[in-house]
């Protein structure tokens, strides 16, 4: 046991020993994290704290300016980029393809294939962030609608509802109604073809006084970046009120996002990178070569329909005792497409018959696929390529050397034949939580007790199916009735988990300590063969008591320094990703992680800052570990998906600074530097690192030693902007530390304006002008996978609001 844990430890044992009481401090945080993020707020720069909160763990949220840095076309995630210790990293300028986004936090990552950071809205858990079953923050709030953003790194809050917090919590908060009633219509255009257009009303206050509420609706479409073939669009509708009634401070919020992104492919080596960094081979031009066509961008798509609603309500039960409570329904309906090269074929048919796959009319429900069908002749016969012919095609992947997928080595009326391949993602959360906290002063000592339970009981439901594209030669429509249902599952599942702390303040010194305890249960069913034991299981796992804890000083000698110190452990149960590919026999640890940490703030008239030093240690890190190796090209039969393995973990350290001046009324200046040390953990079994790929030593891919961020904002009457750059130390993009995706830096800069800089009648009025990636640099952007993604070019939004 570490000497952090046995102190906070001995802490823990006094506090719960020698103090019964409880209570939750209040933090400058939770009240900026409500801010509205309007236009008047924006021009008051130092309307939300960006450092100085009076707590025992490091956090960090958002400012107005770096709200205004963005436009509002862009996805919120765009927001935490210059938060120190955190990575944004999209494939699409403006934040449309969830499928090359990530965020990275301090070694930890939330990207395509891992999912370690804990995302709320509201505070409430966002049901994991992966691709195939989760919902990011952008699928929730819309950037007009937002609040500010909070990013706890490491030891976080130990009240955070997430299964996903190995490394810390990021709370993405929706705003609160206005005083005043007010409509606000706001249009924007931009590069790629980006139209945005929102319109809200806010109800301002009445029933006395007790009530206010607001709703939005918004639609927003654009193309991508690199041939302009894309068709993204996204619709939003979202409420919310704030009510006091029979003596209950009353909140609820709802919000329906409709989407449909087109994707971008990877970069799968570094001589792709050289070759065209501004290419992600895509296409948007559809050809009579199916190989090719497994590029086209247009059937490369995600579709994502979200709905959450939430209530809640809080009630002071007597002086010092406050409880909450707060319910909570989200659905997802989802799919995912792509269109492989050929048809699979799953009916023995008997030679010279045609294929039934080709035939209408014809459905498949599992089974096991018999081969790969590549072009047919006029009557639905298979056909084989010519003896001895060498495919001559070069695009995508390199090309292949395979005679099956080139038209030339078949006769002159051979039909190519093609799928288009659909997987399903639907998901159902219910949940409930609740809070309780009670503030006592004992003489000298003034203590604060909290406490409370999560439950959330919901089902993830998947399945794939395969269609006949209609006529391959012609284009991606497809046959409405697919002929192979590859498989069908549920993952019906369910969380509990309790948490107690104790906070004592005396003096000038403040120590925290508590305990929480997750209950997973998950359960796999198999719709095709519901009576086997090995398709169909249900995994129980619980966490040990995680200890978490901290203290903070704040010498009264010293106004407005605060030392503080924290550590916790955090715990994620086995996710259904895993279940997905694994039998019951299988079933690898959870993972956990430890966090450390040391630092000071200052807070003062003009200044505020901070330094922290952190430590992580990650365990039992999930790693597949395939069965087959797939070369040139795309799995997507996942012949080469075989399980997951423990693959040892990751050792981080480094430190932190963050500072914000405001100079005078008019100028504000905010810098952030962060080093990062992320080292790979191997398993100690040299077989096992190597069926993973796993390179014990090396750095943990996506994960740069080195970022710096320096952003300097105005306002002046009837004018504002700023500016900020952000600088990336190198990373690695694969395990094994041979690809190197070199440092860059982006630039973004928003200038504004109010309309009664023209005249008095225009007061209502306000234009932005933001430019992302100011001077136009290329650099790998998003990392998962042993590939890379392209990073977007600058791009130009004008923005006009206007409020009623």
């Amino acid at each position: 046991m570490t000497l952090w844990k046995s102190t906070l430890l001995a802490s823990a044992g006094f506090l719960f020993g020698a103090v019964p009481a409880l209570a939750q401090e209040t933090t400058t945080a939770e009240a900026a994290a409500t801010d509205s993020l309007d236009d008047e707020a924006v021009r008051e720069l130092d309307t939300i704290v960006i450092v100085g909160q009076a707590q025992t763990y490091s956090s960090a949220e958002t400012t107005a300016a770096m709200a205004l840095q963005q436009a509002p076309v862009s996805s919120i995630l765009a927001q935490i980029d210059n938060l120190p210790g955190v990575l944004v990293q999209e494939g699409d300028t403006f934040g449309f393809d969830d499928w090359s986004t990530g965020v990275a936090v301090r070694g930890f990552q939330n990207n395509l294939g891992e999912q370690q950071i804990g995302i709320t809205v509201d505070g409430l858990p966002n049901g994991g962030s992966n691709y195939g079953g989760g919902s990011k923050a952008n699928r929730y709030i819309d950037t007009q609608n937002a609040g500010g953003v909070e990013v706890a790194q490491g030891t976080a809050d130990i009240a955070s509802r997430s299964n996903d917090a190995l490394g810390g919590t990021i709370n993405f908060t929706t705003r609160n109604p206005e005083d005043e009633r007010r409509i606000r219509f706001s249009g924007t255009t931009g590069d790629f073809d980006a139209q945005r257009y929102y319109v809200s009303y806010d109800t301002g206050a009445f029933l006395d006084g007790t009530t206010k509420a607001w709703i939005s609706v918004s639609s927003q479409s654009a193309t991508d970046h690199v041939e302009g073939s894309a068709e993204n669009r996204r619709d939003h509708i979202a409420a919310k009120l704030t009510s006091e009634l029979f003596g209950i401070n009353w909140s609820a919020y709802a919000s329906y996002d409709d989407a449909h992104e087109d994707n971008y492919d990877q970069l799968y080596s570094e001589a792709d990178w050289d070759a065209d960094s501004e290419s992600d081979r895509l296409i948007g031009n559809w050809t009579n070569t199916p190989y090719v066509n497994q590029s086209y961008r247009r059937a490369w798509s995600t579709l994502r329909e979200n709905s959450l609603i939430w209530l809640k309500g809080e009630k002071e039960l007597f002086d010092g005792l406050n409880v909450e409570a707060v319910v909570y329904r989200h659905d997802m309906d989802g799919r995912g497409d792509w269109v492989p090269p050929y048809l699979v074929n799953v009916t023995a048919d008997g030679a010279g018959n045609p294929e039934t796959e080709y035939l209408p009319g014809n459905r498949v429900l599992g089974g096991a696929f018999l081969g790969q069908i590549f072009f047919v002749d006029p009557n639905g016969v298979a056909l084989t390529p010519d003896a001895g012919c060498v495919s001559s095609l070069t695009f995508p992947y390199g090309g292949t050397s395979n005679a099956a997928y080139d038209p030339a080595c078949y006769p002159r009326n051979a039909i190519p034949v093609q799928s288009y391949r659909h997987t399903h993602y639907q998901r159902e959360r219910s949940g409930l939580a609740a809070d309780a906290e009670w503030n006592a002063n004992f003489g000298a000592i003034d203590n604060t007790l909290r406490g409370g339970i999560w439950y959330e009981s919901g089902t993830r439901y998947e399945y794939r199916d395969w269609h006949k594209l209609n006529d391959a030669r012609v284009g991606a429509d497809f046959d409405a009735l697919a002929y192979w249902v590859q498989y069908s599952r549920d993952f019906p599942q369910s969380t509990f988990k309790w948490y107690a702390e104790d906070a004592v303040k005396f003096g000038d010194f403040t120590v925290r300590a508590g305990v929480k305890q997750f209950f997973n249960d998950i359960e796999r069913v198999n719709n095709f063969d519901p009576s086997n034991p090995d398709e169909n299981f249900t995994l129980e796992s619980e966490s040990d008591v995680l200890f978490s804890g901290g203290g903070s000083w704040a010498p009264s000698a010293m106004p407005g320094v605060e030392v503080f110190a924290g550590f916790a452990e955090n715990y994620k149960a086995i996710p259904d990703s895993v279940l997905e590919v694994i039998s019951g026999d299988g079933i690898p640890d959870p993972e956990t992680s430890e966090n450390m940490e040391i630092g000071v703030r200052y807070v003062g008239d003009r200044l505020r800052g901070s330094a922290v030093y952190f430590d992580t240690s990650f365990e039992n890190r999930l790693f597949p570990a395939p069965t087959a190796v797939v070369v040139g090209g795309i799995d997507y039969l996942e012949a080469s998906n075989g399980g997951y393995i423990n693959g040892g973990g990751i050792e981080s350290s480094g430190f932190e600074l963050a500072a914000e001046f405001a100079l005078n009324d008019q100028w504000n200046f905010y810098g952030s530097y962060t080093n990062n040390d992320s080292k790979i953990l191997g398993t100690g079994d040299t077989t096992l690192d190597g069926l993973a790929g796993i390179a014990v030593g090396n750095l943990v891919p996506g994960i740069p030693e080195d970022m710096f961020v320096f952003s300097a904002d105005f306002t002046d009457g009837n004018f504002y902007g700023g500016a900020s750059v952000k600088w990336v130390g190198d990373r690695y993009v694969d395990l094994a530390n041979t690809w190197v995706a070199d440092a860059y830096y982006d630039t973004d800069l928003y200038l504004g304006v109010s309309g009664e800089a023209i005249s008095e009648d225009l007061s209502n009025i306000d234009l932005r002008l933001t430019v992302n990636n100011l001077f136009d640099q290329d650099w790998i952007s998003g990392i998962s996978g042993n590939a890379a993604w392209i990073s977007a070019p600058r791009t130009v939004a004008l923005t006009v609001t206007a409020d009623f």
